[in-house]
């Protein structure tokens, strides 16, 4: 039986626009970069992928500023390849437990890490690095910035002389600005990247700063008599004659290490945004010379929902002014968490503001359908979900879309397939449900995620990886979700001890060579062939509560029909199209019948 068919969006559609960064005009045209179109992304979260350089690692002092405040406490570097869960004798010796430790653990992945394992990333295939925060911290995660114009000094060679750099400098006058060490090593990293032909963007935290932040301190220190009182909201300030410290100021969902940036109307404060846009520059085009060839390839803009459109305009327009091939995207994500209803980003995406969002509304999909099992969706239901979405956005704008399973926000996509029947980023850990399972994925729960990022891989849209998922990395949701990247010359100890200090059955944690191969193999069939990154998509042969589907995707003549099997049986049907050569994936053709095994897909030319 033929099933439903679904047509490609029309490239001519009308889209009725009241407000946001969007033309109002049904002549709209895509602003992007076309190199955003044939990206493959992979995202790489710092302080956790590699360690180039020991010289550099953290102390403790350079932890002072980030939760949970524990600077008296015995501490060291913790071993890369060690236990995840375990504590180490160090954080036994404080009493307490492994979500208290975990924020003050640190690996020491850096720059040189980074630039060490360039010719890796380009053998995976991938074209576009994302960087989490690379900016000065005493974090981690780098998302409480204490500068937005210098790297962290514990990501670059000498962090000592770069702490005495920046102490001699004003930081809100750019002309006082020094070029540090860890600012030299990124512009290396940025020439070695662009040498490859890829593209790094990192992430613009402007929503917030650290309480680190030099502005900030500077409140704290001086109070009413700062200088930079306009730059936040200050709620209360310190009385001299308490003991109490009364002073209190407006910070990001309450979290007391993240101060907001004040706004003004529809505007950030004009001191934070000119410096702001001095930081951006800098990194754009570091030496100024107007050619923005030697600096980043854009931005990842954190919590931007948090942030006035308006702003993003102007940010959007200085960013092109810079470098016209600039790609812009935002964390535009939950609107109601609770409910798990994402925000319709449409007033975000266009010319005159961002080129994407993070499309974590195609991961919800996808694992609704080929993940879950009480909850299991049909076929028709999950391209329902697909639809919806790319109905909600200008259709110019979808091939560069990124598209999400997991981040550095939301638990491991190897571990949706150990835990299914959940919301994206609805998990939490262990500490918040202990029905979780952290254990390592079978082989038929790797089946299911290489399925997932075939389906990535085949579909519209700049697939997006997070470090680790090509070697089989698991883990639940923040701080599991960072674990020290698995490096294939490196051994490491079984994973056998739990959260709450219990033990389970130890899992063995090495690199997935099989795994890393079947990526790299999908990432390279990506772009060997333009109609997948470039090409208009129609689902076909959808049968009504089926397991099974299928698409084309056509560009410049070319046609190709890619098929998911998702049941536990082998599927037999025959399809709507000719078909000629099979290219990739299982399968059989048998005259007109195809023959898919169970838990499969397949890609053939269409035609004779």
């Amino acid at each position: 039986m033929k099933g439903r068919y679904y047509p490609a969006i029309l490239l001519t559609a009308v889209i009725v626009l009241s407000s946001g960064c969007r033309d109002k005009a049904d002549s709209f045209k895509a602003a992007y970069p076309d190199w955003a179109v044939d990206a493959v992304w992979y995202q790489i979260f710092p302080e956790r992928f590699a360690n180039g350089d020991r010289g550099n690692d953290p102390k403790i002092e350079d932890t002072i500023g980030s939760w949970p405040f524990d600077y008296e406490s015995a501490w060291a570097i913790v071993p890369w390849t060690s236990d995840w869960y375990r504590l180490q004798p160090w954080e036994e010796a404080n009493g307490r437990g492994f979500y208290f430790n975990a924020q003050r653990r640190r690996y020491g992945g850096d720059l040189q890490g980074i630039m060490d394992k360039l010719d890796y990333l380009q053998e995976l295939g991938v074209t576009a690095l994302y960087l989490n925060p690379v900016f000065e911290s005493p974090s981690l995660h780098k998302y409480d910035g204490s500068s937005f114009h210098h790297i962290d000094n514990n990501f670059g060679p000498d962090p000592e002389e770069d702490l005495q750099l920046m102490a001699s400098e004003k930081a809100d006058d750019p002309g006082t600005w020094t070029w540090t060490a860890a600012d030299r090593l990124f512009l290396e990293l940025i020439e070695e990247v662009h040498r490859r032909d890829m593209k790094i963007i990192i992430d613009g935290v402007f929503n917030h700063t650290g309480i680190e932040f030099w502005a900030f301190r500077d409140i704290v220190e001086k109070q009413q008599a700062s200088e930079y009182l306009d730059w936040y909201n200050i709620l209360a300030f310190d009385d001299p004659a308490t003991e109490e410290n009364e002073f209190d100021y407006a910070c990001w969902y309450g979290a007391r290490t993240l101060p907001e940036i004040r706004e003004l109307g529809e505007d950030l404060v004009g001191p934070a945004k000119d410096y702001i846009f001095h930081s951006v520059r800098r990194w754009m085009d570091p030496n100024g010379d107007g050619d923005p060839s030697d600096g980043i390839d854009g931005w990842r803009l954190d919590v931007a929902e948090m942030v006035p459109i308006p702003f993003w305009e102007e940010f959007s327009s200085y960013v092109r002014d810079i470098n016209p091939e600039a790609f812009l995207m935002g964390e535009v994500w939950w609107e109601d968490w609770t409910n798990n209803v994402m925000f319709n980003a449409r007033d975000y995406i266009g010319p005159q503001c961002f080129d994407a969002v993070m499309n974590y509304r195609f991961g919800d999909a996808a694992y609704q359908f080929f993940v879950n099992r009480e909850l299991k969706i049909t076929a028709e239901e999950m391209i329902d979900k697909l639809l919806f979405v790319e109905r909600e956005y200008h259709p110019a704008y979808l091939h560069s879309l990124p598209n999400y399973f997991d981040s550095h926000d939301t638990e491991r996509l190897a571990t949706v397939a150990v835990n299914p029947d959940n919301y994206i980023d609805h998990f939490g850990n262990y500490s918040h449900e202990q029905k979780l399972d952290p254990r390592k994925p079978t082989e038929d729960e790797y089946a299911v995620v290489k399925t997932l990022l075939a389906f990535q891989m085949l579909y519209r849209g700049a697939p997006a990886v997070y470090y680790g998922t090509e070697t089989g990395m698991w883990g639940l949701d923040d701080p599991d979700e960072r674990k020290p990247m698995i490096w294939e010359d490196l051994e490491y100890e079984d994973e056998s001890a739990m959260p709450d200090g219990s033990e389970r059955k130890p899992d063995t944690v090495a690199f997935n060579r099989e795994f890393f191969e079947y990526l790299k193999t999908l990432i390279h069939f990506r772009r060997a062939h333009p109609v997948i990154s470039r090409g208009d998509v129609a689902f076909v042969d959808v049968e009504s509560g089926a397991e099974r589907f299928a698409f084309t995707r056509s560009y410049e003549g070319e046609t190709l029909y890619v098929v998911f099997n998702d049941h536990t049986e082998a599927a037999r049907y025959e399809p709507s199209l000719v078909l000629g050569e099979k290219m990739l994936g299982e399968g059989q053709l048998e005259g007109t019948e195809l023959s898919l095994p169970a838990k499969s897909f397949a890609v053939y030319r269409t035609g004779t």
